[in-house]
């Protein structure tokens, strides 16, 4: 397994506002593959941080920005108290996530270890959705959503549907078939839409697993469910960004 170190650092947002960020890293020297890692909508807690020091076990470069910090900053909300949470989630708007997505990935463009070349992003729940985002927002090599909400046609607002022609990176999808949160009437739009923009994508659903199952720790958490989405997910970031090997 792969020695890693830890950091956090601030960037620089375009709407001036400053974004503080977790930062994992192997040990060793080398160009390696990057990865944004986009919260739930409980901050970058220390699962988020786990999630990402496990990718710097992989050989990642990984970074994952604090979505909340125009009003929460370094915020990690409990996992049961919605009422505190929604007020945040609530605050973000796409234009923010996307300006927050363009410091994230500059900053991995510039970083001495990070291979420019290839950059992916996976992204939770409510970062399911920003994975989504970010994917037609800068040009990823690859993107993973697991459980991502509010893509498609939900009470939260207004679809990013209409984005799919922009998206830049093949996009792997992970759902729960016993998920109420996300039902087949809000994914099946997805695959829809990205069908007809010709874009490339996986979609998988777990049948046995629940909403936030990758989770460790929490209620949902399946860890067949999880270990087969880890493996995935590391086979098709693998895959495609390959072809960028220096």
């Amino acid at each position: 397994m792969t020695e890693t170190i830890t950091e956090k650092v601030t960037l620089t947002v375009s709407d001036g506002t400053s974004m503080n960020a977790f930062v994992a890293r192997p040990a060793g020297g080398g160009k390696s593959p990057a990865v944004m890692i986009f919260q739930e909508a409980f901050g970058v807690t220390a699962h988020i941080r786990d999630v990402a020091i496990r990718f710097a076990r992989e050989g990642y470069v990984a970074i994952a920005p604090e979505l909340f910090h125009r009003t929460a900053p370094g915020a990690e909300l409990n996992y049961t108290d919605f009422a505190a949470v929604m007020p945040h989630m609530q605050a973000l708007t796409n234009e923010n996530q996307q300006s927050d997505i363009r410091a994230a990935f500059s900053w991995l463009q510039k970083d001495s270890q990070a291979d420019s070349a290839r950059i992916g992003c996976v992204g939770f729940c409510m970062g399911g959705r920003t994975s989504y985002l970010a994917s037609a927002t800068v040009p990823l090599q690859a993107a993973v959503s697991f459980y991502g909400g509010a893509i498609g046609p939900s009470n939260r607002g207004p679809s990013i549907l209409p984005l799919a022609p922009q998206l830049n990176a093949p996009m792997l999808f992970f759902w729960g078939g016993l998920d109420k949160h996300i039902p087949p009437e809000q994914t099946r739009p997805i695959e829809d839409a990205l069908q007809e923009a010709a874009k490339e994508f996986v979609n998988v659903k777990i049948s046995f697993a629940d909403h936030a199952f990758f989770r460790d720790g929490g209620p949902s958490y399946n860890a067949k469910a999880t270990a087969l989405a880890w493996a995935l997910t590391k086979e098709f970031l693998n895959r495609n960004m390959q072809s960028h090997l220096k």
